[in-house]
């Protein structure tokens, strides 16, 4: 089901109205009148690529914490962890969303460490310090399955999983995969990517040949329907206790997908909050308390 409030609240300004946005829309509006096939490629482009840019996304981070780059695809990841944490601390791994960074979950990183908990914080491809120009959320779910896998393969299994907007949609989708999991969190959830391509090609103009082109050549690409990643088509194959987290004033993601994701999955719990919208909660003390309870020893 497509979530109409997500197009909604980010009809707010999520793109905004910089000079480049507004060359890319005339740009974008030209061509699929003149050269259908070159705007649909642009169009992809443009779609991928994570906005803000990446270099805007590299904030300093404490010294006590280890950097540590991996390959991955065409791209790279970055993850950071507390360099003092014990070896056989349990495992946590969270993860920012699109445009975002991992020093966005560094509040509930440091929380977590406190309680004994051993968290790794992942930058995904073409974000903050990670290689890439361009991502999506299948590269998103595809990176947190193999962050997990090799951790495993280290001797460092992944108890718990959490991911803040697109970065949860993509942990739910790998957490009905049958990643092994305890918990679950997700922040402030989108509920439907195909409400995503209706928001896009309304800012930029595109006729619904375009939009419809822009999603499938993004499907083939990567081998997944965008439907796939909807709460009632992951829901049903989680089996990990899930703590969903949202606030009845997300201006990104609306109240409306949090609670289709709580819906979805059998046994979770939802987490309302009041004034936070789609960024503080992440910091939150209040929150940040609500989810190292939930996390548990």
């Amino acid at each position: 089901m497509d979530s109409p409030s997500s197009a909604v609240g980010l009809n707010a300004g999520f793109y905004g109205e910089s000079l480049g946005i507004r060359l890319s829309r005339l740009a974008l509006r030209s061509s699929q009148k003149l050269w259908p096939g070159l705007a649909v490629r642009a169009a992809v482009r443009l779609f991928t690529t994570p906005v803000p840019p990446k270099w805007l996304q590299r904030p300093p981070w404490p010294a006590a914490w280890r950097v540590e780059r991996w390959p991955f695809e065409r791209a790279g990841l970055t993850l950071y962890a507390p360099a003092d944490a014990p070896p056989d601390a349990p495992v946590a791994l969270l993860v920012h969303g699109w445009g975002g960074h991992a020093r966005q979950l560094l509040p509930l990183g440091e929380a977590l460490a406190q309680q004994g908990w051993r968290p790794v914080l992942l930058e995904l491809p073409a974000h903050g310090r990670s290689a890439g120009s361009t991502s999506s959320l299948p590269q998103f779910a595809r990176a947190i399955e193999y962050v997990a896998q090799r951790l495993q393969a280290q001797g460092q299994a992944v108890r718990l999983l959490a991911g803040h907007s697109l970065g949860a949609n993509a942990a739910a989708h790998a957490a009905s995969g049958g990643l092994p999991l305890e918990r679950l969190l997700l922040l402030a959830p989108p509920a439907s990517p195909r409400a995503y391509t209706r928001y896009f090609a309304q800012v930029f103009g595109l006729h619904e040949g375009t939009r419809a082109a822009l999603q499938e050549r993004i499907e083939q690409r990567e081998g997944k329907l965008m439907r796939q990643f909807e709460p009632q088509a992951v829901g049903p194959r989680v089996a990990a206790a899930t703590l969903v987290v949202h606030d009845r004033g997300d201006r990104v993601n609306g109240f409306a997908d949090g609670e289709a994701f709580a819906r979805a999955i059998p046994g979770a719990r939802l987490l309302a909050t009041d004034g936070l919208g789609h960024r503080k909660l992440l910091r939150d003390p209040h929150v940040l308390e609500a989810l190292v309870r939930f996390a548990g020893p």
